[in-house]
């Protein structure tokens, strides 16, 4: 279990080995990391991974990519990979719902000269998701979206996502060998005797996704579990 964690949780020579390999990230994306490693009081772990968001960025660079979802913001270092990696026309589509880290993100965005690529909607994302089908007719639209909140919804993200995705159009799912615990058979309970709905999500989205015909997907033990799809 001990061998699936995000590169900056703790020192590990191998992965750093690949980080100090790998192409530079932006200097504003290294300040982000580090500004946000430093963070009390909060649960720093919600940042992806720079070797996620790097991978991230390398799809949406090959690809080609124009349209961009990225669900779960935090301080933004996954809509700043993104935008980064787009074309000045480029558009990302950032959701969250807390105010204060948004307003955080968006000052890297600015002092990285990205942040006219980027739509922040601060509302429930499935709610933002839906309006862009219904009444934004952007069904089949977008190329790339990543996917990295709230566990328990990442179901109905991956559904919605999937059909505002253009065919071969990918989606990447962050944390989903969670600390890997979905390797339990059993129900999986925390300290206070609850179930622990995150696991318990990943093991029914996992076996989904593994058995869905309107996807090639691929898991990874990249940081803490990264799940990739291709849509059909």
């Amino acid at each position: 279990m001990e061998q699936v964690k995000k590169s900056y949780y703790e020192a590990n020579p191998v992965k750093q080995y690949c980080l100090d390999h790998s192409t530079p990230q932006h200097p504003v994306q290294r300040k982000l990391i580090q500004e946000t490693l430093e963070m009390k009081g909060i649960d720093v772990n919600m940042m992806g991974a720079p070797e996620i968001v790097s991978l991230n960025a390398l799809f949406i660079k090959n690809m080609g990519a124009k349209k961009v979802i990225d669900v779960g913001v935090f301080t933004g270092a996954s809509s700043l990979a993104a935008a980064l990696a787009l074309p000045k026309d480029g558009k990302v589509l950032a959701l969250d719902v807390n105010d204060d880290f948004s307003r955080r993100a968006e000052k890297y965005w600015e002092e990285a000269g990205v942040r006219d690529k980027i739509e922040l909607v601060l509302a429930p994302a499935t709610e933002t998701l839906q309006k862009k089908l219904d009444t934004a007719g952007e069904a089949g639209s977008y190329d790339f979206a990543f996917i990295d909140a709230d566990k328990p919804s990442y179901d109905s993200y991956y559904e919605l996502c999937l059909k505002l995705l253009r065919p071969g159009g990918m989606i990447a799912f962050d944390n989903t060998l969670y600390k890997g615990r979905v390797l339990k058979e059993d129900v999986v309970y925390l300290e206070n005797g609850e179930v622990d709905i995150n696991t318990e999500s990943f093991k029914v989205l996992n076996k989904k996704i593994s058995e869905d015909t309107r996807v090639t997907a691929v898991m990874m033990n990249i940081g803490d579990g990264l799940t990739l799809v291709v849509k059909n």
